[in-house]
């Protein structure tokens, strides 16, 4: 596998080759994991008053006689205070399972609720709305179908002028899309997505969240990539709607910037580029620039605060960044210009640190992007080096064996930009914690610090005598007898001994 010359250990090319290969493979595995791990969850607005949420207040699950009872007083009732507690006393029952299924089992209770939901008294009318929202809640797909003939008025009132209003039916909304197909069936072709986009104008905080939500859960559907985000599908189409450029505005570093907001569009954002259906659109947009922005706004932000909310936001803004960078379009439209600034290096740094001490689980998401940033880029790996960064990248070695393969695959990101690059890793703090990873148990990062290691001895000869100094061939030798690692081991101990 390995050939000497002028004193210098060269591979052969098969030899390079077969590191790269595996090392994309690597990367296309994990690639495709994070594309699709998903946040699907469902919100529940509650707004009782404090003499209705004490414990002495608990609500009762409602039989079948009590859910007529009430929708009788709220449909017939001669006082419109008698009818609306009628549906308060409804709607606290149907925060129950049991109660739920009793409602959509009894015949006629959908339509009673629709009636009222679109009588001209508008407390009724907020109540009605309100109980729909507790049903919507339901992880079960029969009680959200089961609200099909309420989705066309909920979407109606979106374009209404109460924005408590709109906001229930957008978190509504949101609820029925992610559990039910059929209720996306239903909304796709009435224009949920024109009247979406016609949302992102109110200058309510309140609904633009809501309406990220709503956004979030549609665009997460089995058939969002087919039906819903391509610019094809017309009417019902996310990218032919002015929702990203809106999306992108949302996601500005400023005094405008609303965390809550940026939360929930960032995912949004992070939910169509994993669709993979037009991101060279969002790059030319201007994707690249605002996330990059928003990465330096979020840095600075983790120096002047301790809130511990921030990470919600960090952890969408990094997927996304990592996923475009994967791009071949990246280069075509300039889009990696947009990023090749030491400062995005280093703000990365920042949030690495930050969630090191704060939020360990993040950390594999900002190393995910290093590695993308370095995946093809020797001026951010030379970056890495001029703002010696290597000894801060090992020290996150020890948190998890997830974390030891994504540091070792930055690092051989940087070696395999060849000799000079290895000259600069080399010495340092590095032949140590390679020793070190090599006496872990698992095999993904044993494996990883043979890769690196590879790279080492091919361009910086001289860390083979130093590794031999340092018992290095003992530390192959735990490994000598492991299937998946056995030919790697062997090809180090030749090289090793040839030297």
């Amino acid at each position: 596998m390995w050939s000497r010359r002028q004193g210098r250990l060269r591979p052969t090319v098969c030899a390079v080759e077969e590191l790269r290969r595996r090392r994309r493979e690597q990367e296309a595995a994990l690639r495709k994991a994070r594309r699709e791990q998903q946040l699907v969850s469902k919100r529940l607005l509650r707004e009782d008053a404090p003499e209705e949420a004490g414990e002495g207040c608990v609500a009762a699950i409602l039989g079948e006689a009590e859910v007529q009872q009430f929708l009788r007083q709220a449909q017939r009732g001669t006082e419109e205070k008698e009818r609306e507690g009628a549906l308060v006393s409804l709607r606290r029952g149907l925060q129950h399972p049991e109660t739920q299924q009793t409602f959509i089992q009894l015949e006629g209770s959908m339509r009673t609720l629709v009636g009222l939901l679109t009588s001209n008294q508008a407390l009724l009318q907020l109540e009605a709305a309100r109980c729909l929202h507790e049903l919507s809640h339901s992880e079960q797909s029969t009680i959200a179908e089961a609200c099909l003939p309420a989705t066309s008025y909920l979407l109606t009132y979106l374009s209404g002028h109460s924005s408590d209003f709109i906001e229930l039916c957008l978190y509504t909304l949101g609820n029925l899309i992610v559990e039910s197909e059929a209720v996306r069936r239903q909304l796709l072709p009435q224009g949920i997505v024109p009247a979406l986009a016609a949302c992102i104008q109110s200058p309510h905080v309140a609904v633009l969240e809501a309406l990220g939500y709503a956004l979030s859960q549609l665009l997460q559907a089995k058939e969002a990539p087919e039906k819903i985000i391509p610019p094809a599908s017309a009417s019902s189409s996310i990218l032919a709607s002015t929702l990203p450029q809106h999306m992108l505005q949302m996601l500005q570093p400023g005094p405008k910037l609303n965390p809550g907001v940026a939360v929930e569009f960032a995912w949004c954002l992070h939910y169509i580029i994993c669709s993979q259906v037009s991101n060279p659109l969002l790059i030319g947009h201007g994707a690249l620039s605002t996330l990059g922005l928003l990465l330096l706004d979020l840095a600075g932000a983790v120096q002047r605060t301790e809130d511990a909310g921030l990470e919600l936001l960090a952890c969408p803004v990094l997927r996304c960044l990592s996923n475009l960078l994967t791009e071949a379009a990246v280069e075509t439209v300039g889009g990696q210009m947009q990023l090749r600034d030491e400062r995005v290096v280093a703000a990365l740094f920042i949030l690495l640190q930050f969630f090191f001490q704060k939020q360990p689980s993040l950390l594999p998401e900002g190393l995910w992007l290093l590695n993308n940033l370095t995946a093809n880029s020797p001026s951010f790996c030379t970056s890495l080096l001029s703002l010696d960064l290597i000894k801060s990248l090992l020290q996150l070695l020890p948190v998890s064996n997830v974390v030891s393969v994504m540091v070792l695959t930055v690092l051989c990101n940087v070696a395999e930009k060849g000799p000079a690059y290895c000259q600069r890793l080399w010495p340092g703090p590095l032949l140590p914690a390679l020793l070190h990873t090599l006496a872990f148990s698992d095999t993904e990062v044993v494996g990883q610090s043979l890769e690196l290691l590879h790279l080492l001895f091919l361009y910086q000869p001289e860390a083979v005598q130093v590794f031999l100094q340092q018992s290095g061939l003992q530390a192959l030798e735990r490994h000598q007898e492991e299937a998946q690692l056995q030919d790697r081991v062997y090809a180090l101990q030749q090289t090793a001994l040839q030297w």
